[in-house]
């Protein structure tokens, strides 16, 4: 039976049917028009009408190759070819009657007679290919082996989502009904489909045994999708998401492409508004350097930069393989169509290495993203910690004033607040750095500040994914941890507007909304992986690792902000130092790295960053015996 069906049609068959279903058309039309009385003159012209009518079918057909179409996946569009190809027949039919009327003073075929057979040919045409198509789906996916789907959405997306589950041969679901917030629509159908009101989504669950639930509105608002999510979890449904129309291919939607709702989608929120021509202004023909910039938060600011066309994009890093495959994604993407980049493998703390690039480039703005950032590990490390977050941006930042960059932008993390560890201390350090750089030059130094990014590099969440995917326990610190999070994109589009705004010496913080307990991420991941919590997958803590706090800050206790024009974009209000004491200070703090004696690095780090008290660390013993 599988091979029956999945035979296609000749297409000489196909042709000759269509040929025969107008000539039947055309014998009826002319039983209606006489009704069921032809004339015997009528009839003995029935030879030369109907091969001139049959004959300009055939030509029509043959021209829009009507006959190519597979039948089972008769679409819209091979409906919208047969009907254009009969109205052009139709109409070279019509041409033909004033030069029948001129030479014989009669029409060569009645003009009603034209018109029946057209509407009856165009019907058993396409209702017959549809016939085709429904008895197909039916065979090759019974409807008792299909699994019933409810879509959210009953607009273009919602109706194109329901076509393609219709006719991709692979799929085992039905669509038994749609949900749409437009009250107007409730009690309608599409397509035969019910459209209900989405007051009635948990009632139309339970009732129709549904079993997977489809997002299928476009510009949905986080807290809507939130909502729908939430309601298709709590009992127990896959939910999946079409993806906006323009990721589409060639304007088609692809069953492949309607994919399961993921936990950025939930902690996304509406869409930034950023000021355009502002950073087009800024950036637009100028030399933009990204230090970092394979990196998680570096490599989307590259991506964030290049529809603004710099003259030159300058992509530093020293990790070798990651900055290539940057580097080819950029020169790959024919969306972006931006060949000037300069890849350079360097390391940031190598001085005279970051002299040749500025000497050489000259950049005109300098984003500065390149950072050691994990806690634990730099716990362990404090000598590179230093090296890298504190030597590496004084390098970057003194050659940004020395070849009269227009602003320098710094890249820093909210751990940096009330430091309780060595990475957000370094962190500090640099800030305070950067901001006493502000006048002594023409280079605007500039601080943005935010917590965590969604699927970075080692984060929460690309670590719970590969532990659901491998059946492996999902593992938490602490039940209370919580913490802040922004999407990467979020992020560095902030970064770009703050850096526009900046005049130099801020420090920006950004709307992280509420903060969101790692636990309840965990759970809501298991749900979303279509598993069940404490039956298919466990939850285990493990206790706070070394410097972890359990609240992340993004404000020190004595500081406040001052509000911009941009609503998600905050000034904080910091104490500054003096360039002489905190370049001094830094200086004294780098020269402990040759000595390699962690605990006088992290005393010095402590008097530099009064602030910074240890925790789970153990470092927290220098706290009481430097307050004694």
């Amino acid at each position: 039976m599988k091979g029956v069906l999945e035979k296609n049609a000749p297409s000489l068959l196909v042709l000759f049917t269509d040929v025969m279903i107008c000539l039947v058309s055309l014998s009826v039309a002319y039983q209606i028009r006489f009704n069921f009385n032809v004339p015997i003159s009528e009839i003995n012209t029935y030879p030369i009408i109907f091969s001139f009518v049959v004959g300009v079918r055939l030509i029509t057909f043959l021209i829009n190759k009507t006959d190519k179409g597979i039948i089972r996946y008769t679409s819209t569009r091979d409906t919208l070819r047969i009907l254009l190809t009969m109205l052009a027949g139709s109409s070279i039919i019509s041409i033909a009657n004033p030069l029948s009327f001129q030479i014989t003073d009669k029409y060569l075929v009645p003009f009603s007679i034209i018109i029946i057979e057209f509407l009856l040919s165009v019907f058993i045409m396409v209702t017959g290919r549809l016939v085709v198509k429904v008895i197909y789906m039916e065979l090759k996916n019974p409807t008792r082996e299909k699994t019933g789907v409810l879509i959210y959405g009953a607009g273009e997306a919602g109706l194109t989502t329901k076509r393609t589950l219709d006719r991709d041969k692979g799929t085992k679901y039905k669509v038994v009904a749609f949900i749409d917030d437009d009250y107007k629509k409730s009690g309608k159908k599409l397509e035969g489909i019910s459209i209900y009101p989405s007051s009635s989504i948990e009632k139309i669950i339970k009732k129709k045994n549904i079993k997977h639930l489809i997002i299928a509105i476009q510009n949905i608002s986080p807290e809507k999708k939130q909502f729908i999510v939430e309601t298709g979890l709590s009992h127990k449904i896959y939910v999946l998401n079409v993806p906006p129309v323009k990721s589409w291919i060639n304007g088609e939607l692809s069953f492949k492409q309607i994919r399961k709702v993921i936990i950025e989608d939930l902690l996304g929120r509406d869409q930034i508004s950023l000021h355009l021509d502002k950073i087009k202004e800024e950036i637009q023909n100028k030399t933009i350097l990204v230090t970092g910039a394979a990196g998680s938060i570096g490599s989307e600011m590259v991506r964030q930069i290049l529809p603004f066309e710099p003259k030159l994009l300058i992509l530093l890093d020293i990790a070798e393989s990651p900055l290539y495959d940057l580097e080819l994604e950029i020169k790959d993407n024919p969306s972006t169509n931006f060949q000037n980049i300069e890849p350079i493998i360097g390391d940031i703390r190598n001085k005279d290495r970051m002299r040749n690039v500025f000497q050489t480039f000259r950049p005109d703005i300098v984003f500065h993203a390149a950072a050691y950032k994990h806690v634990p590990m730099m716990e362990l490390n404090p000598s590179e910690s230093i090296l890298n977050n504190v030597l590496g941006t004084k390098i970057i930042a003194d050659l940004s004033k020395e070849f009269e960059s227009s602003k320098f932008v710094m890249i820093s993390t909210d751990k940096a607040v009330n430091p309780t560890n060595i990475m957000g201390a370094t962190k500090r350090i640099a800030e305070m750095y950067i901001q006493s750089m502000n006048g002594l030059g023409k280079t605007k130094f500039i601080t943005t500040r935010f917590g965590n990014v969604l699927g970075s590099n080692g984060s929460v969440i690309p670590r719970f994914k590969k532990q659901i995917e491998t059946g492996q326990p999902l593992t938490i610190t602490h039940p209370d941890i919580t913490r802040y999070f922004m999407t990467i994109a979020e992020a560095c589009q902030l970064v770009l507007e703050a850096g526009t705004m900046g005049r130099g010496g801020e420090i920006f913080i950004f709307d992280m909304g509420s903060p969101v307990k790692i636990a309840d991420l965990a759970k809501k991941m298991i749900q979303l992986s279509g598993l069940e919590l404490g039956k298919d997958i466990q939850i285990n803590f493990t206790g706070l690792r070394p410097g972890e706090k359990l609240f992340e800050e993004l404000l020190a206790n004595e500081e406040n902000t001052l509000p911009t024009h941009h609503k998600k974009i905050m000034i904080a209000k910091v104490k500054s130092h003096e360039f002489a004491f905190v370049s001094q200070e830094i200086d004294e703090l780098i020269a402990l790295f040759n000595g390699q004696n962690n605990e006088a690095i992290v005393v010095k780090m402590k008097k530099i960053v009064p602030e910074f008290l240890s925790k789970n660390s153990e470092y927290e013993r220098l706290d009481k015996e430097l307050i004694n």
